[in-house]
């Protein structure tokens, strides 16, 4: 069969396989072009899902005559001046959206720029223009979309489905640029200029309010990298991924590095099956990030994607580490359950009172390393003869009540042998006396550096070639949890170090991280299967649910709690404590 030239009509149909799959991919595209003429109102309107009709208006800049003849043809843009493809600034750049729209489509296009004496509409099926008396930004009608390409409509999924997906794309737009206003179908509106508190309640729903955490982070390397924007707390969680918002250079992104990063930041807090809620902007060098992966444009490429993975994870970390000490000491007692927007409320903390009461007086005792049992005996480094003891800065108010008020109160009693009562200013707070001092035994042996044990024979396991090479790609990061792994030929892995008295089956461990690497460019193994053991530790050397405390250990509890990082949720998320406003109970005996 001979070789031919295919025609353009054709080759702008196989383009919109790529650019456009479904109306959602329209709406995305129509609005971003839209953001890059500088628009900050768009309204977007959807028929039948988008079959029927797809309407997006802006007030943005507008085309001149010869820019709207232009824009039609393929791979012309005025997003890129120059001819770098790694110093972009804009949301499209590869001039493959509006032909490829059109191509599958009846797309009409109504422009002013404000200069002419009149508006231009193009007829995108015969390329005619005529003026018009349209007067400002522009506006596309995509009618009968896939019209064209009939099979693709096979695809479809229901008009409930797909404008459910269009809400999804305008949300993740709106999120990108709270300074623009968004109205969709009339019926959701996110206003122009909004706050971006109020622009995530909006967004993610009332429930967030107050339950979001401020997160500023600058990378201290020199890389010009920064990380903005808001995580839920470890207690608020969703089922699916579908609250979780992430922006590269103010690019709407779902990159695996990101999203890696994310779900071990939140490893020790929230249970692997639950996903946190987050509204993150990254902010780097653009030489630094391909946005050119493909022409969806919702892939990037990291030039350093360890060092960005580590540097989200520290902060996310930070953000998630303050202390309920930390936080009142700017809220107030009775605020507790206030909003954190604040970075500088994140990093505030009271200051130290004398009269602590430790555990080790009430038979609360952490074992040191080498109490810990067989499993636990030789892990950590230091002095071993040295007790985990309770933080130098722990706080406890008197047990009778004294003259100091802390944020989880003063302890009334105990109930069930499970929970303990106390009162905070005007509100009744309840702890999980288990979840409390898990969390309190796990962050102290994370806090002791995991000792290695030198091999006196290695142990070379054999992989393919390229798992190998895998395995060895992040020997470096293996290296922080105590596994020390190099090259041993081309197809074996020799492991010349491990954690102390840790067995695992090596073969198994690496085929996973291979994977893991192959697929994210990164993994978690390691750290997961020693925050399991960690955690394991803790929840079985901790005070018991049914276990009767007398006032003092009770009171040492709560004190410890207030002090200890990540200490509103035990090792697998569940809550260590609620408040429960009197006004509430109040409200619960008509007395309000």
């Amino acid at each position: 069969m001979p070789i031919r030239v295919l025609p353009d009509a054709l080759i702008n149909q196989i383009a919109a396989g790529e650019v456009v799959e479904r109306p959602a991919s329209v709406v995305k595209e129509l609005v971003e072009n839209a953001l890059d003429a500088g628009a900050d109102q768009i309204v977007i309107d959807v028929v039948d899902g988008g079959r029927t009709m797809i309407s997006v208006i802006d007030n943005g800049c507008g085309m001149s005559r010869q820019d709207l003849a232009r824009s039609i043809t393929r791979h012309a843009t005025s997003k890129l001046p120059s001819d770098d493809l790694l110093n972009i600034n804009f949301m499209g750049f590869r001039g493959e959206a509006l032909p490829s729209i059109a191509s599958v489509s009846d797309m009409t296009i109504d422009t002013c720029n404000g200069m002419d004496e009149n508006g231009w509409v193009l007829d995108c099926a015969t390329g005619e223009i005529k003026p018009s008396d349209w007067d400002a930004g522009t506006r596309i009608r995509v009618k009968n979309l896939f019209s064209k390409t009939p099979a693709r409509l096979k695809f479809l999924r229901g008009d409930r489905a797909e404008m459910m997906s269009v809400l999804d794309v305008v949300k993740r737009l709106a999120m990108a640029r709270p300074d623009v206003g968004f109205t969709l179908n009339n019926k959701w509106r996110f206003p122009k200029n909004q706050d971006m508190d109020e622009r995530i309640i909006a967004v993610m729903g009332d429930d967030v309010r107050g339950r979001m955490l401020a997160v500023d982070s600058m990378s201290v390397s020199g890389a010009g990298m920064t990380l903005r924007g808001f995580i839920s707390e470890p207690t608020l969680r969703r089922a699916s991924s579908i609250d979780q918002f992430l922006f590269v250079n103010g690019r709407p992104v779902k990159d695996k590095v990101l999203v890696g990063a994310l779900r071990a930041a939140y490893m020790d807090v929230m249970h692997a099956r639950e996903f946190p809620l987050c509204a993150l902007y990254l902010e780097l060098e653009p030489r630094c990030v391909d946005v050119n992966v493909s022409p969806a444009k919702t892939e990037v490429h990291f030039l350093e994607p360890a060092h960005v993975r580590a540097f989200i994870i520290k902060s996310l970390r930070d953000a998630l580490a303050q202390t309920l000490s930390a936080r009142v000491g700017v809220q107030g007692v009775n605020n507790v359950v206030a909003p954190v927007y604040s970075h500088a409320q994140m990093h505030k903390s009271t200051a130290p009172v004398a009269n602590a009461v430790n555990f080790s007086s009430h038979e609360f005792r952490v074992a040191s390393p080498q109490r810990c049992g067989p499993d636990m005996a030789f892990m950590f480094g230091g002095e071993r003869d040295k007790e985990l003891q309770p933080s130098q800065n722990t706080v406890s108010s008197t047990v009778d009540g004294g003259d100091v008020e802390r944020p989880l109160g003063r302890v009334i009693g105990q109930i069930g042998n499970k929970y303990i009562l106390a009162q905070s200013g005007e509100n009744l707070v309840i702890i999980d006396q288990h979840a409390a001092h898990e969390r309190i035994t796990y962050e102290r042996l994370r806090q002791h550096a995991i000792k290695s044990q030198p091999l006196l024979t290695p142990i070379v396991v054999a992989l393919r070639a390229e798992d190998a090479n895998a395995v060895l790609s992040i020997a470096d990061e293996m290296q922080k949890s105590g596994l020390h792994v190099g090259a041993f030929g081309d197809d074996a892995v020799a492991v010349f170090e491990k954690p102390a008295d840790w067995d695992l089956n090596w073969r198994d461990l690496f085929h996973s991280i291979a994977d893991e690497v192959r697929a994210n460019g990164h993994s978690s193994q390691l750290f997961e299967k020693l925050h399991l053991k960690l955690a394991n530790y803790a929840c079985h050397h901790s005070v018991r649910a049914g276990q009767k405390l007398d006032m003092a250990q009770m009171d040492a509890l709560l004190r410890d709690i207030e002090n200890t990082t990540r200490g509103g949720e035990c090792n697998h998320g569940r809550p260590v404590y609620k408040f429960i406003p009197i006004a509430e109970i109040d409200g619960w005996f008509e007395r309000i």
